[in-house]
């Protein structure tokens, strides 16, 4: 390949230069700020930049996110310190679900046969009440069925089935997850338990 050639094609970040600018040097300053800790106002800042945010979405320090615009998290999110949101194409992540500390989704990859290294963006989607632990790596094209869980470190950019828990690198299934199908679950789990 010739990196000189190297081209993104017909790939475009999505947003005008001054929102892109504005982005860089104020919003995403403000959203990973470790001083800054209010969720409320770090979700308001995202929400400005073309992000769509559900309500108690919890934003840890240190959360970096290339394209807000690209970007849907739904309703009680988290999101750990020091992730990383990739998103040269849309990444989406549904409600209930945890991401936690240093995860990488990384939706961007290059074509290794293309002389000119192309850029190709193929869109993130991880499901409700998924849990993608420290350290783990989810690739362009991911695709996380509800209640799925990927393992610390480990690495997927692959269809990981509901509610089954990956480990490895590739992320391997490793066994079923048992989850309550619903919140209101929980009070009945309390009264048959007499809690």
């Amino acid at each position: 390949m010739r990196l000189d050639k190297y081209t993104v094609g017909e790939y475009s970040p999505g947003a005008p230069l001054w929102q892109q600018v504005a982005w860089y040097y104020l919003g995403s300053s403000l959203v990973s700020s470790y001083w800054i800790l209010n969720y409320d106002f770090k979700c308001w800042v995202l929400r400005c930049f073309g992000a769509q945010v559900g309500k108690g979405v919890a934003i840890k320090p240190g959360l970096k996110v290339k394209f807000p615009w690209r970007l849907v998290v739904g309703d009680f999110v988290w999101l750990g310190e020091n992730c990383w949101i990739d998103n040269v194409a849309m990444v989406t992540i549904d409600s209930h679900t945890c991401i936690s500390q240093e995860v990488y989704l990384c939706t961007g990859n290059h074509d290794w046969t293309s002389p000119t290294f192309q850029l190709k963006d193929i869109p993130i989607h991880i499901g409700e009440s998924c849990w993608v632990a420290a350290r783990a790596t989810v690739g362009p094209g991911a695709k996380l069925g509800r209640g799925a869980v990927l393992g610390l470190g480990s690495v997927t950019s692959g269809s990981l089935e509901p509610m089954t828990i990956y480990a490895g690198n590739p992320a391997q299934p490793i066994k079923k997850r048992k989850l309550l199908s619903h919140p209101s679950d929980l009070s009945m789990m309390d009264e048959n338990s007499g809690g």
